[in-house]
């Protein structure tokens, strides 16, 4: 019989859970997926249900183990959205919704920490600064408005720990997880006790930190039953969604950029140097050696799948964003004076303000549907801009921008985002993003592959789109407008009643 030489990497991503199989060094044999469910049930907040991701989980590797056969898979990784809060109990049940990494609710929170802590030694000791990605800020809010679930908290880990615990009935959280949730010391790598303590937690409710690409359990006889993964299987520790779709993308050398256009907006930057902002987030390189600072706007495709369903009548076509897309198409730059702010689970990086909204500003009779789509593709891109020139100032340089994800397969709004930035961006021709970059973890964590470089023969570049510089320019203007309307709506954002 043939030795295994086949891996599985499975995404449990914002809006779907993706499997792909892969056969190294370069076919992707089988991909299945199934949609996921997001739920603001208050404004801010963003949740959805574990038992959702184990079953599409189960259906999709279901799904490609059928097509591949299960004696030919010799790993699997899983990856994920980042840092989501799953709580379990002592039974190992689900306590309540994941808190989503991209939920505002903890704005009070985050300013009691800020109040609590030096905010640059926070910064130089965690990587990470003082904002509403931490996972103390959600626990503690938790603690006050369901003290019934904190009282039952046995574990507190994040999506893909989640799953890899269903898969192999061992708890443990994955190193980017642990870093952004606050909880890593730096300069150490170790998870702090005190840092720890600021969620209201025992230290014992956070499992010991796994490693991407090391082996952190087996397949259970259960799981095996349930998913048709062999026994037994070896699964590795996880990866961060936008740090294995950077790898999957060929993001391996400094200045190598990513711009991940998902359900949230990724930017992801290789470096040999961490220079820690509190403006970004900062996790791991799969790379030994290399950092990954990033920066992840809360709503991107998310907004646009709400927008979609909220002006295209019901039943009008089964595909919205299409439609959508050839009206902005017909759209000039610069929406006819239309601009938007894309705040709509509040913002993450860079402006670190859960209690910003999405807004449109400029709208008039003469605007259509088309205008509103258009405005929200740019309003994106501007986001993306936004990182681009905090990187710049903290001493990253950009050598080259690769973009990924269901939002490149947009003609019209990848072109408006090179316009916006200003520079030609390459499209990936395989859109299956983190799942192939965790396949490929897999691999190496098996020994099938010894070379990271190697994931390049993964990543297909497809074609380039340079800006038009005509329209650059025209965004360049719009681009300091939409700087200039956050700065000048932030004071009203935070005087207004915040719904319960």
């Amino acid at each position: 019989m043939a030795q295994p030489d086949i891996v599985i990497g499975l995404d449990i991503g914002t809006t779907s859970t993706l499997a792909a199989a892969i056969r190294m060094p370069d076919q992707i044999l089988a991909v299945a997926s199934r949609p996921v469910t997001l739920n603001s049930p208050h404004a801010g907040w963003a949740e959805e249900d574990p038992a959702q991701w184990w079953g599409n989980a189960i259906a999709v590797l279901r799904e490609v183990v059928a097509e591949v056969g299960g004696d030919r898979i010799a790993g699997l990784c899983a990856t994920g959205m980042l840092p989501a809060v799953v709580l379990l109990d002592a039974a190992g049940t689900v306590l309540r919704p994941s808190i989503q990494q991209s939920d505002g609710r903890c704005g009070v929170e985050v300013d009691e920490l800020a109040r609590e802590l030096d905010a640059a030694a926070f910064l130089r000791r965690t990587g990470n600064g003082i904002n509403q990605q931490l996972v103390a800020a959600k626990l503690r809010w938790l603690a006050k408005h369901e003290p019934g679930v904190m009282s039952q908290v046995a574990t507190v880990f994040g999506s893909y720990d989640y799953i890899n615990f269903r898969l192999t009935g061992t708890r443990a959280v994955e190193q980017n997880w642990a870093l952004e949730a606050g909880f890593t010391d730096l300069a150490t790598g170790r998870i702090a006790d005190d840092l720890v303590a600021l969620g209201g937690i025992a230290r014992s409710a956070v499992p010991p930190r796994s490693v991407s690409h090391e082996q952190m359990g087996r397949v259970s006889a259960e799981a095996a039953a349930l998913t048709g993964l062999p026994e037994g299987l070896p699964v590795f520790g996880g990866a961060a969604d936008h740090i294995v779709s950077a790898l999957g993308a060929g993001i391996t050398a400094a200045g190598d950029v990513l711009l991940k256009f998902g359900g949230a907006g990724d930017i992801v930057v290789a470096t040999d140097r961490p220079l820690p902002d509190a403006r970004l987030f900062l996790d791991y390189h799969l790379v030994p050696g290399l950092y990954a600072p990033n920066g992840c706007m809360a709503a991107s495709g998310s907004a646009l799948n709400w927008l979609g369903a909220l002006i295209t009548p019901d039943g009008a076509n089964q595909r919205p964003h299409q439609v959508l897309d050839a009206l902005a198409a017909d759209v000039p730059a610069g929406s006819d004076g239309l601009i938007c702010l894309p705040y709509f689970l509040g913002e993450k990086t860079p402006i670190h303000d859960p209690l910003a909204r999405g807004t449109f500003v400029g709208l008039g009779l003469n605007h259509g549907r088309g205008h509103l789509w258009r405005a929200l593709l740019e309003a994106v891109a501007f986001g993306f801009r936004h990182h681009i020139d905090v990187l710049r100032e903290i001493g990253h340089v950009p050598r080259r921008y690769i973009v990924s994800d269901g939002g490149s397969r947009s003609q019209v709004w990848m072109q408006i985002v090179a316009d916006v930035m200003g520079a030609p961006v390459t499209l990936l021709d395989n859109h299956h993003g983190s799942s192939v970059g965790a396949a490929f973890v897999a691999a190496m964590g098996t020994g099938l592959v010894t070379d990271w470089q190697a994931v390049t023969q993964l990543s297909r570049l497809g074609v380039t789109l340079t800006p038009n510089p005509s329209t650059t320019a025209i965004y360049d203007a719009g681009y300091a407008q939409y700087r200039d309307l956050y700065r000048r709506l932030a004071p009203y954002f935070h005087d207004r009643p915040q719904a319960g």
